[in-house]
């Protein structure tokens, strides 16, 4: 599971909150990313080694439209909201999912600026799917980065590590046919809400964010 992550998304209705809640259970603080015009959210990130990072995802007061697939303004407290799959090939993903009759949006173009002005791009697909509630999107978004963009795990603050990563529904088998179709053969547990929960080693010890 954890060879298909990107990042992993943590919502938080405010970014400093959802830094000092990550920091309180990892004992990393995650460094101001940038902002995402247009999409009306800011973030923060930390790595997690090996290509892949944490990003705590909020509403940017500045920005008076908001866009992203998760409402996070209304979060009763920080929580694991959703995940990013990564891949070289953005139009492949979306040939494929179509293929397997998904419905899907992208690839689209998205961008932000480093707090040093390095500006960031990168392709995102998207699955339409029903499989989402909660504050909870269990399907993955796809998100090619352009070769010239720095990951984010390299330079982000270190010291943590993404141990294991699993995906709960009331509709496993649903949401496990949906991710076979996209190319990512996981398990899917039985629960009676929606929940994404992450293992990662950290100065702390063992953590487990959902």
């Amino acid at each position: 599971m954890i060879d298909a992550v990107d990042h992993l998304l943590i919502g938080a209705a405010d970014l400093d909150a959802g830094i000092q809640w990550v920091y309180g259970r990892t004992g990393v603080r995650a460094a101001f990313g940038g902002v995402h015009p247009g999409g009306g959210t800011r973030n923060a990130l930390l790595s997690l080694q090996r290509r892949r990072y944490l990003e705590v995802i909020a509403p940017d007061p500045a920005q008076s439209e908001y866009r992203f697939r998760v409402d996070v303004r209304s979060l009763a407290r920080p929580q694991l909201v959703t995940w990013a799959a990564g891949t070289p090939d953005a139009d492949g993903v979306a040939r494929s999912a179509r293929a397997a009759g998904l419905e899907v949006t992208g690839p689209d173009a998205g961008s932000r600026a480093r707090p040093d002005g390095v500006v960031l791009r990168w392709r995102i697909v998207s699955v339409k799917n029903d499989l989402g509630s909660a504050g909870v999107e269990p399907i993955p978004f796809f998100i090619e980065w352009d070769p010239r963009s720095p990951h984010p795990s390299i330079d982000s603050p270190d010291g943590c590590d993404l141990l294991s990563f699993r995906i709960a529904h009331p509709r496993p088998a649903v949401v496990k046919a949906a991710l076979d179709a996209l190319g990512i053969s996981v398990p899917v547990d039985a629960a009676e809400r929606p929940r994404l929960t992450a293992t990662l080693s950290t100065p702390r010890g063992e953590a487990t964010l959902n």
